[in-house]
């Protein structure tokens, strides 16, 4: 509440970073236009967090073990929910000051003051959403391929060309114009996050109890180096997963005023989050153990023997994560999308006029078509992905938020809340740095394991 009324009495100021160009900006215009409602905002969150990394927490739970595991998956959980609500409280004041950001970039320089901040946050946003524009289109094409080689156990068709197939259904979906005109498509993503997740508990829980059951085994690296090390790459794998990195550009899509629509939203995302994410976890640890593996799809379908669960749940289950995949894709290529429109179209004239329609239809293409080159001829992504987000989900999650708070709202230096925020600082910049060290080490391991245009994933 206090945080509400300093927000009401500050007056407002000039907006010492100011976008002189806002009223000609079509990426503000028609990318990140503000029409949405809480709930829209809940289904972007849900979507853009709440994916099919979750599968990879059984994995994370070998790094660490039972207790270990369930105090970082509820640590990150809290502090990231608690980021996100500094960062939603910071926008909401920023606006009532009369400077309304719609980006992330232009919040961190306004509050900060520096023109340099401006460029890291716009670098880190963008080798994420890229990095996770990349992945989609590399899981949904294994996806893909996994469905096939069921179907047709002698086919012939390589993974690039899944890959292809799932670049043309992205390019398609990539010309709707809007962030806001996802919404329905991010409600079914809620939806299908939830229906994947209770697929896999019902397969992890099957294949634990049959008869055939793998051992049970929880012990963790016999190693003391080698445990220091998983234990911080799995740190870094769920800090990975409670992050987005878009927030502000999610806010942004509200429709104004936007006071307290946010923290609506992040309850509705949260909820989603506690069950997704712990019945994934346990579930999948509770089966396999320290056998997990990096996706406990591949535990439930080993690559010797037969399925450890049913047929058809399991290929439903891919089926829903397919789909899903799309939709993910989508959101973090909002980024890319508004940068390029604030540059290529012309305001003034229609959204669906000829003059913008063809631009973005071209330019939304390529960008596509590189993502998925780049998940054909990279097909172990997923070690870069673990580099890209101990470097880039922390800073922008754990760290900026609590800064950018502190700086805006100048809590004593005596307040509890500043030296809570402060510690977040200080513990999440070892995390990153250790997580980062761990992920390049692990990435170092795997390269033996590496061929371009490969037509198996390396997880």
């Amino acid at each position: 509440m206090q945080d509400y009324q300093k927000i009401m009495e500050d007056p407002p100021t000039p907006d010492p970073v100011p976008d002189s160009s806002r009223e000609d900006d079509a990426g503000a215009a028609f990318v990140l236009e503000s029409k949405g409602q809480w709930w829209h905002a809940g289904f972007h969150l849900t979507t853009a967090i709440v994916g099919p990394t979750i599968l990879t927490l059984p994995y994370a739970f070998r790094g660490l073990g039972w207790v270990p595991g369930f105090l970082c998956l509820t640590v990150m959980g809290v502090v990231t929910f608690y980021s996100y609500q500094l960062m939603s409280l910071v926008l909401e004041r920023c606006e009532k000051k009369g400077r309304r950001h719609i980006r992330f970039r232009e919040l961190a320089a306004d509050v900060l003051g520096s023109g340099w901040m401006f460029y890291f946050v716009i670098f880190i946003q963008t080798a994420i959403n890229t990095g996770i524009g990349i992945g989609a289109i590399l899981l949904a094409g294994e996806c893909l391929q996994i469905m096939y080689s069921n179907l047709s156990p002698n086919g012939t068709m390589k993974l690039y060309e899944f890959i292809a197939i799932a670049t043309v259904v992205m390019i398609v979906l990539s010309q709707l114009p809007t962030f806001h005109s996802l919404r329905h498509i991010n409600l079914v993503s809620l939806l299908l996050s939830l229906g994947y997740t209770f697929l896999v508990v019902g397969a992890c829980v099957h294949a634990g109890s049959a008869k055939n059951a793998p051992p049970k085994d929880y012990s963790l690296e016999t190693s003391e180096s080698a445990m220091v090390f998983s234990a911080f790459t799995s740190i870094s794998i769920i800090a990975s997963l409670y992050g987005n990195g878009i927030l502000p550009e999610i806010q942004a899509t509200l429709a104004p005023p936007v006071a307290g629509k946010m923290l609506k939203g992040l309850l509705m995302c949260y909820a989603v989050i506690f069950v997704t994410f712990y019945s994934a976890a346990v579930s999948g640890y509770w089966a396999f153990g320290n056998q997990s593996n990096s996706n406990i799809l591949k535990s439930l379908m080993p690559d010797e023997g037969p399925s450890l669960a049913p047929t058809w749940l399991l290929g439903l289950a891919i089926v829903f994560v397919l789909l899903q995949l799309f939709a993910i894709g989508l959101v973090y290529s909002q980024v890319a999308f508004e940068i390029m429109e604030k540059k290529s179209a012309d305001v003034k004239q229609g959204m669906f006029s000829k003059r913008n329609l063809i631009p973005r239809l071209v330019l939304r293409t390529i960008y596509m078509m590189f993502c998925g080159f780049f998940a054909a001829m990279l097909p172990f992504f997923g070690d870069v992905n673990a580099v890209v987000g101990a470097i880039g989900f922390i800073p922008l999650d754990f760290i900026l938020p609590m800064l950018l708070y502190n700086i805006s709202f100048k809590p004593p230096r005596s307040s509890l809340t500043y030296w809570v925020n402060v510690f977040i600082m200080v513990v999440f910049t070892g995390v990153g740095l250790l997580g980062a060290f761990s992920s390049i080490r692990q990435l170092v391991l795997d390269a033996s394991q590496f061929k371009l245009f490969s037509s198996n994933v390396v997880n």
